[in-house]
């Protein structure tokens, strides 16, 4: 999880990733900012995130984020 906060706080350095739940919602990361998360999440973690993840709920908290990520390495 560090390192998943770690990357988040590259990307956006001003948002609290450790207590914000509505990322998406609220706009805090956007389409670019997704992208570029995709990207460090599929290198860092040796994982394929497919479109049909793609989704608000797996994204709007980092919580949401270390879940779908423990869960794309349990499938490989």
């Amino acid at each position: 999880m560090e390192t998943l906060l770690d990357i988040l706080q590259e990307i956006a350095p001003t948002v609290d990733f450790e207590n914000c739940t509505t990322l998406i919602d609220d706009h805090k990361l956007d389409s670019l900012a997704i992208l570029s998360l995709i990207a460090e999440l599929e290198d860092e973690f040796d994982i394929t995130i497919p479109t049909v993840e793609i989704v608000p709920a797996n994204f709007n908290s980092a919580e949401a984020m270390w879940a779908m990520i423990e869960r794309l390495q349990a499938e490989d």
